[in-house]
């Protein structure tokens, strides 16, 4: 499995609205709001053999209220 997170960028009041879907959606592991350039930061996590560009471009870029992502890709947990 491969670690990877999503910071959100939503539409003005689409926040909540966004975070209720990937919940529904039942992908994500964690989702949290956050302050700053993003309002959304959710953890993913995919077998190896996912492509995650195609895994946020079909799931995530999908979802009415998002403006833009940020992916951050994990190497090691420490």
């Amino acid at each position: 499995m491969r670690c990877f997170f999503v910071e959100f960028q939503c539409q003005l009041g689409k926040a909540y609205q966004v975070a209720a879907e990937i919940a529904a959606r039942e992908i994500a592991s964690e989702i949290y709001s956050v302050s700053g350039q993003y309002d959304l930061l959710v953890k993913f996590y995919v077998e190896d053999a996912v492509d995650i560009g195609h895994f946020v471009a079909e799931n995530l870029h999908t979802i009415e209220g998002v403006q833009r992502t940020h992916t951050v890709l994990t190497f090691k947990a420490f």
